[in-house]
C-alpha cells in the first residue's frame, strides 16, 4: 500500500510545476506579443504555439485572449512593483539608479499601454490606474525623509512635483526626444529633484 501511495504527492507537485511552466511561457508569448506591437493581429493559435502548447490548454488557463493579456499585464504590475520599492528611502543617488533601471526596462512599455488607452481600450484602463498609483506611491516613499516633516500644502506640492520630474514621459523626453545618454539624463534629474528637496 505505501509503495502505491508513496509516489502520488510528488507526481502532484511535478504536474503542478508544469502547470506552472505551462502559463509562464503562455504569459511570456503574450508579452512579446503585446510590447512587440503584434497583438491585434496574432491569433491564439501563435500565441499557443509560441508557447509550445495547444489553443485548448491556453483556453483552459486563461479562458481567451483579452483575459491571456490581463494577466500578462497583471504579472508585469507586480514585477514593476517589487522592482521599484527596492528604491532605498533617503538615498537620493540610489533613487535616480532605481528610477532609470525602472524606465530602461519597463518605460517604452508604459509608453505603449498609455497609447492603448488613449484608444479607449477598457481592458487596460484600472491597470494603468493601478500603475500610476503605485508611482505616487513610490514617489512619497522614496522621498519621504524630505516630504514628511513639511505642512500639508507645501508637502503636496513638492510631491507633485517630484511626481511629474519622476514620471516616464519626462524620463523619454531626456533620454529619446533629446537624446541623453544615461549619465546626462541622471545628472539632470537629479539636478531637478535636488532642487526640490533642497527647497523642502
Amino acid at each position: 500500500m505505501l509503495g502505491v501511495i508513496g509516489p502520488r504527492p510528488y507526481k502532484k507537485a511535478a504536474r503542478a510545476l508544469g502547470e506552472q511552466r505551462t502559463r509562464e511561457a503562455l504569459l511570456d508569448a503574450a508579452d512579446e506579443e503585446f510590447y512587440e506591437g503584434r497583438w491585434r493581429k496574432t491569433s491564439l493559435e501563435k500565441l499557443a504555439a509560441k508557447a509550445g502548447v495547444t489553443k485548448q490548454t491556453l483556453l483552459r488557463h486563461f479562458e481567451s485572449k483579452e483575459g491571456l493579456l490581463l494577466q500578462a499585464l497583471v504579472r508585469g504590475y507586480s514585477d514593476v512593483h517589487d522592482q521599484r520599492w527596492s528604491a532605498p528611502a533617503g538615498d537620493l543617488e540610489g533613487t535616480v539608479e532605481n528610477l532609470l533601471d525602472h524606465y530602461e526596462d519597463w518605460g517604452k512599455r508604459s509608453l505603449l499601454i498609455g497609447r492603448w488607452l488613449e484608444e479607449g481600450n477598457p481592458l487596460l484602463a484600472k491597470l494603468s490606474q493601478a500603475a500610476r498609483q503605485v508611482h505616487y506611491e513610490w514617489v512619497e516613499h522614496a522621498f519621504a525623509p524630505w516630504l514628511t516633516p513639511l505642512a500639508p500644502g507645501i508637502r503636496r506640492r513638492r510631491r507633485d512635483a517630484l511626481i511629474a520630474i519622476c514620471d516616464v514621459h519626462t524620463w523619454w523626453l531626456l533620454s529619446h526626444d533629446l537624446g541623453l545618454d544615461r549619465a546626462a539624463v541622471r545628472a539632470t534629474l537629479t539636478d531637478a529633484i535636488e532642487g526640490i528637496v533642497r527647497e523642502a
